[in-house]
């Protein structure tokens, strides 16, 4: 294993893969990816796959819109089908409350370039056939809105970046960060020690660990999510659906499995990542109130992951206080894979250049000193 490296990156997720690969199409390729597992072992492998822009925070916002430019094109450039399904996502309200709340959302989304718009039911039902309009109060859609493999994404984006000398070790686990002089200067792991120039901590739900081992305190917290997948049925649907109402999600991959979520407003932090007879039971009622249909398909397998949650619901982004090579890309609360590539760009223009983008400054760990406004937006 090699003993020092100018960037090193902990954690073989999306946003690693994706900051590699950026890095290196740069030209900087003496970066180090370690992986306690193997990739898409965490949340990037446990996820539903939507790549969504209609959030209620500019930040978010514009870093989705960033994503899907990039994902629009990903599978072309990596040169791996990434199963992008550009079909919208089509948001369900069932309350004058949330109707308000979508109205206010749309606006700024609208005013930030994105092309969403609320729908009444009728509408909402012409987006998706099958849906029971008589549930709902209105709807949000995006066209731009899409879903992918996160596996091919992953894939794609590590094969590329090691092409172009990029180091990934799996089955290697930091256990700890030694700090001298307000810099990081030695990685250690289950394998060995590595010197690094940068440390990236992009290691999802154990970020908050792996912070602490440089003195730092995250205000992330790790929360199970439980998702399922059932048998293909014929191609019907290319739109995700989400609610704000319960926070389930669906949508159809390629094959034609309907892969959802639901998350349970009672978990408690932890690492837990069991599936529940529970979850099933509540997902399969919620489902089957939006689109009946689906009630006659089997289940062929739930499993669970691992929401990375910070107070705001948004992401902790970019250069550590006090820690000057230290670079936090964590918190995403759900919203990882949406954002990741954009992510990258940001993350890899201050790793080469030393530019603090805006999306940097105002996501960055400092911004928990003050009141922040959060994402109203978070489902699964």
């Amino acid at each position: 294993m090699k003993r020092s490296a100018d960037v090193v990156i902990i954690g073989a997720g999306v946003t690693g893969a994706a900051l590699a690969y950026e890095l290196a199409r740069r030209g900087i390729r003496d970066v180090l990816i370690f992986e306690r597992k193997f990739p898409c072992s965490g949340a990037s492998g446990r996820c539903g796959g939507g790549i969504r822009q209609q959030f209620t925070t500019p930040h978010n916002i514009r870093l989705a819109m960033e994503a899907v430019n990039r994902y629009e094109t990903l599978s072309e450039e990596l040169g791996v089908d990434i199963e992008f399904i550009q079909g919208g996502y089509l948001i369900l309200a069932e309350t004058e409350e949330e109707r308000e709340a979508q109205r206010k959302a749309v606006a700024l989304q609208n005013e930030l370039g994105l092309p969403s718009r609320l729908l009444t039911p009728r509408e909402a039902k012409e987006v998706l056939p099958l849906l029971d309009e008589t549930t709902i109060v209105s709807a949000t859609y995006c066209p731009t809105d899409a879903h992918a493999n996160p596996f091919r994404v992953v894939e794609g984006y590590l094969a590329r970046a090691r092409e172009r000398g990029v180091v990934l070790e799996k089955f290697t686990e930091v256990v700890d960060l030694e700090v001298k002089e307000g810099r990081i200067v030695k990685v250690r792991t289950s394998r060995g020690d590595v010197a690094p120039g940068t440390v990236v901590n992009a290691a999802g739900a154990w970020s908050r660990e792996i912070a602490r081992m440089a003195g730092v305190e995250l205000p992330n917290q790790p929360i199970r999510h439980e998702i399922a997948i059932t048998e293909p049925v014929e191609f019907f649907m290319d739109v995700m659906v989400i609610s704000i109402h319960n926070g389930i999600y669906f949508s159809q991959t390629k094959e034609g499995q309907i892969i959802g979520g639901i998350g349970d407003p009672e978990e408690k932090p932890g690492y837990n990542i069991s599936s529940s007879l529970g979850f099933l039971r509540r997902y399969a009622r919620e489902l089957l109130r939006y689109v009946p249909a689906l009630g006659q398909l089997s289940v062929l397998r739930q499993w669970a992951g691992l929401y990375d949650v910070t107070p705001d619901a948004q992401p902790v982004l970019g250069p550590t206080p006090g820690l000057e090579n230290f670079i936090q890309a964590n918190g995403y609360s759900g919203h990882g894979f949406m954002i990741a590539p954009a992510v990258a760009r940001h993350l890899a223009d201050y790793i080469e250049k030393g530019i603090v983008s805006e999306i940097l400054e105002k996501l960055s760990l400092e911004r928990f000193k003050e009141e922040i406004r959060g994402e109203a937006f978070v489902v699964g």
